[in-house]
């Protein structure tokens, strides 16, 4: 239980962190909310799913 918690947690912490670093050269945006995802165990397919939703 507290392994899954702190899973969310840190994805959420990586993904903000990676958001901000898409802005600041010092940090690696990208490879940070790929990490954030990973750990959040959200998967490239489903990613291309909610993509696919949102686009008009």
């Amino acid at each position: 239980m507290y392994v899954k918690l702190l899973k969310k947690i840190l994805g959420i912490a990586l993904i903000a962190l990676g958001i901000i670093g898409l802005f600041l050269p010092i940090l690696q945006g990208i490879l940070l909310i790929l990490a954030g995802l990973f750990l959040m165990g959200i998967k490239i397919d489903d990613i291309k799913k909610w993509l696919k939703k949102v686009k008009f």
